[in-house]
């Protein structure tokens, strides 16, 4: 069995073999409006994109808990392990499993329950000029 790892290679390609198990995610503290004791704890790992500009990619994990998402930038995600619903301000909760794909448009506001360790790929787009 293969390891788990981060490996950047000298053409700028980064391959996080096994994604979904790789350890040593570094701490990222946690979130700036939790709504559950003790907050949701953040690790991840941010992945340096070349001609990405100011747009943020990595791998991010999320311990069980209630946050408010206040992100206001687009988000592409891809859920490889955990099981969460999103309640978007004014809306129905949103089941969201492992396999699972989000597109969040620019400024969605609402509720993050993380109910197993969420682990996600994401791609936060920078804002517009």
């Amino acid at each position: 069995m293969t390891m788990p790892t981060i490996q950047p290679s000298a053409t700028g390609i980064t391959v996080i073999s096994q994604s979904a198990h790789v350890q040593g995610l570094q701490d990222q503290g946690g979130p700036a409006r939790p709504l559950s004791q003790p907050p949701c704890a953040f690790s991840g790992v941010d992945i340096d994109l070349a001609g990405a500009g100011n747009s943020n990619t990595g791998l991010w994990e999320c311990t069980p808990g209630r946050f408010e998402r206040q992100l206001p930038n687009a988000e592409v995600m891809h859920i490889l392990s955990g099981r969460c619903s999103f309640t978007p301000t004014g809306g129905e909760p949103l089941v969201i499993r492992a396999g699972d794909t989000l597109f969040f448009p620019a400024h969605t506001t609402g509720v993050w329950h993380i109910e197993e360790t969420l682990r996600k790929v994401f791609v936060v787009l920078a804002l517009p000029a």
